[in-house]
């Protein structure tokens, strides 16, 4: 005969009812987010488009190209700043999570006139090599010798980073990443991951941005960084209904083929 083991949870328990009752309540909590969510969208839509006329070159599967070219022929573009410098060995853990999702959908996106592509300032041999070992088949172009990654913000020179004059996320100076005193310990972890040391690594920074062509003229419609990408890392959206949620405790995630190295 066998005996089944007592357990104690440390988390609130109850009734059914009780579970249906604050379940409801909670779905009126996300629906009006989801209403917030379709509205934000909408002005995000609504900005006015940036003319962008200096001249962008880029390394890819076809070979040099320009921003224009990177559309493939649509006439949207969304562009992930992954980040992978020039000195990097491979690229960023935490990028590659994020990135883990965009061989899935990359094709729906493509038939609704919408190409998706990251952009990284190491050169292109580089990300060919990272990206065979990722198992990834998403245009990723290389920005190496371009203005484009310091124009977009996700990109910083030494001198920039001895002088306090990082920019990003539309502040000067707020970002962990731009800590003076004590470096937060994912930061350091994610810069080992790399092959970096911590100033190596934070002078690049992750961010997507949103292009449109219209009559051969390319425009910036849209851009966000840090907490703005969450959206984009599918895992958090799943990790957030699981019960423990995020359940953060430093890097906890690795590359996908790593996992069993730890």
């Amino acid at each position: 005969m066998s005996t089944q083991k007592k357990t104690t949870t440390t988390h609130r328990t109850g009734t059914g009812e009780e579970w249906l009752t604050e379940r409801l309540e909670l779905l009126e909590a996300e629906k009006e987010l989801t209403r917030r969510s379709d509205d934000l969208a909408k002005r995000r839509q609504e900005l006015p488009w940036v003319r962008i006329d200096k001249e962008y070159r880029f390394e890819t599967d076809e070979g040099s190209a320009s921003l224009a070219d990177l559309f493939q022929g649509r006439s949207q573009l969304l562009v992930y700043h992954f980040m992978f410098g020039p000195d990097y060995t491979a690229g960023c853990a935490t990028c590659s999570t994020i990135a883990d999702g965009f061989n899935g959908f990359e094709i729906h996106l493509a038939n609704h006139d919408v190409t998706l592509s990251a952009v990284s300032q190491a050169p292109f041999a580089k990300i060919q090599t990272y990206k065979r070992r990722m198992g990834w088949t998403f245009p990723w172009a290389s920005s190496f010798g371009s203005g484009f990654n310091f124009d977009f913000n996700v990109s910083f020179t030494e001198e920039q980073q001895r002088e306090g004059g990082i920019e990003y996320n539309y502040e000067r100076g707020g970002h962990a990443m731009d800590a003076e005193a004590e470096i937060p310990q994912p930061v350091i972890q994610n810069a080992v991951m790399t092959g970096t040391d911590v100033a190596t690594y934070t002078r690049e920074r992750p961010g997507m941005s949103a292009f449109v062509l219209e009559d051969g003229i390319v425009y910036h419609t849209y851009s966000t960084y840090a907490r703005g990408l969450d959206g984009l890392w599918g895992m958090y959206q799943w990790l957030d209904r699981a019960p423990r949620g995020r359940n953060e405790t430093g890097v906890w995630w690795s590359r996908h083929d790593e996992y069993n190295k730890r």
